[in-house]
Formats: C-alpha cells, structure tokens, sequence
C-alpha cells in the first residue's frame, strides 16, 4: 500500500513576512508614539503579549524594521540563536541561555552608535531561564539612549513582574475568523480549511499551520465523531487516545472538545490530568483515554 502523501507547509520566518494581518490597534499605538517622539519621548520597552500563533513576532519584526538605522543596530535573542557557555550554538534547547543574552549585550555594547536607532527584539521571554531573564532585567534598569526594546510574550503571568514594570504592555489580541480566512488562502491556498478548524484554532493562525502539518485537524474531527456515536466503543476511544498521545503538542484538543461540549465543570479535571502526564510521568494514551471516557459519560 502506498504511504499517504506528507502534507508539508513551509511559512516565512516573522523577519521575512510582509505580510501582517490584523493588529491595527496596536499598531497604530505604536506609530502615533514613535511619531510624536521628539514631542513626547517614546518609551524604551514594549512587551507585545498574546496568545501563540497570532502574530506577535511578525508585528515586532515590522517595528524593528522601520526602527533600526543600520544592520548592525539590530539584535535578536531568540531559541535561533541560543548558544551555550562555550558560545556554541544550542538551537534545540527548549529555553534561551545566559550566555545568548550577555553575547547580545557585549556585541550591542561594541556597536557603533551613528545617531540611529537601535533595536533589541527578544522572542520571547517566557522562553528566558531565571539567569537570563534577571540579565534582561539589568539591562532594562537603564536602558541605553536611542534603544527599543521589543519582547515578545505569550503568557504576561511567566514574566517577572519587576520586567513587567518596566515595560509598556501592549495586549494583542486573537485574530478574527475572517482574518484568519485571509491568512490561510495567503498562506495555504490549496489546503481545505472549515469552520470547525477555525474556532478550533482559538484566534491563533500558528495552532491552524500546526494541526494541519501534524494532521491533527483529522484526529479532533474522528475524536468528536466518536464523542457523538452512542455507540463507539471503548476501544475506539483508545485508538484516537493513542493518536492523540502520540503527538504532545495534540493534547489540548481534548480540552477543546470540552469547550466543543459545553462542559467546563470537567475542564479543571482534564488539565491537571494532562499536566501530570509530564509532571508524574503518566502515560499519555492512557490519561488521555480516562479523559475522553469522562467526556462521553457527560454526554
């Protein structure tokens, strides 16, 4: 039999993609600000936070852009260019080091300053270690003339709150089913996107990219059919547990499927129980079953 056709997608980096959909709030605050900055000096740090997948960085990467005077006025930190104390690079590292993030302020520190603008964009700083962030948090007490900061972050509540004080926090906001739309037909013109994908997706057009390459767009559709077929079995529960289980970054969709449901008196049950699949070394087909079974009886 022949193997199914691997569906790959391949999106532009934040740093190569022109195009930005939605965010025009933010963006507009951000441009009357730099705008008046000779009238009202502009403030030093922005912290763009947001759900995954909405955007966040490709906005950052549009003001770093139209900010920096020179290329070597800007400075990335980010998982790309982790390195480790040797200075070697780590790009699989699951967390950006102390050592990307003193590198960055030593070559910023070594740049010439021609009376432009210079740029620090950090993507983001959930991804810091506690090392790392305190170093951010140094450099950010007295910030450099002439410097925007730029720090990307997905949840506000993982950042040290004397960070957050420091910054200007700019809230983004999911996308819209229609802007959505308008990036899937940009970006994957050939791919069948419906509606169920896109509520799915919670406003977040990177969780849409990724269930579609993991094809877990097709496991959430076989979960809730076996959700509302009385007469699935147990055994049919385990099989899409399994898929499910398979994929971590997977997991969530039954906690959507219990948003799908209405029954938020099991949400809090579901996500302990998904956190202790790492946090006790639970097996995920397993746990994963128990969920979906306590769904059915729900329903």
């Amino acid at each position: 039999m022949a193997k199914k056709k691997e569906v790959l997608f391949e999106f532009p980096h934040p740093m190569d993609n022109d195009c930005l959909i939605g965010h025009n709030d933010t963006l507009k605050t951000f441009m009357d600000a730099w705008n008046k900055r000779n009238e009202y000096p502009i403030h030093p740090v922005w912290m763009l936070c947001g759900p995954r997948g909405i955007g966040k960085a490709t906005f950052a990467y549009k003001i770093a852009k139209m900010v920096y005077g020179n290329v070597g006025d800007f400075f990335i930190v980010d998982l790309a260019h982790n390195i480790d104390q040797y200075g070697k690079d780590k790009p699989d590292a699951k967390q950006i080091t102390v050592h990307t993030v003193r590198a960055m302020i030593q070559k910023m520190q070594m740049s010439s300053m021609s009376g432009q603008w210079r740029v620090i964009l950090i993507d983001a700083v959930d991804e810091l270690t506690g090392p790392a962030e305190n170093a951010v948090l140094k450099l950010l007490e007295e910030p450099p003339q002439q410097t925007l900061f730029l720090l990307v972050t997905h949840q506000l509540s993982n950042v040290l709150p004397t960070v957050r004080s420091r910054a200007r926090v700019e809230k983004m906001r999911p996308l819209t089913v229609s802007e959505l739309r308008e990036l899937c037909v940009k970006f994957m013109p050939d791919t069948e996107i419906n509606s169920d994908i896109l509520k799915l997706a919670n406003g977040s057009f990177g969780k849409i990219a990724s269930l579609k390459a993991s094809g877990g767009d097709i496991i959430y559709e076989e979960l809730l059919n076996i959700l509302k077929d009385k007469n699935s079995t147990a055994s049919d529960a385990l099989t899409v547990a399994t898929k499910i289980a398979a994929t971590p970054e997977l997991y969530g969709i039954v906690l959507d499927a219990i948003a799908c449901f209405n029954l938020a008196d099991l949400y809090p049950l579901a996500t302990q129980s998904i956190s202790d699949i790492n946090r006790l070394n639970l097996k995920p087909d397993i746990t994963i079953f128990k969920i979906i079974n306590e769904i059915k009886k729900c329903l």
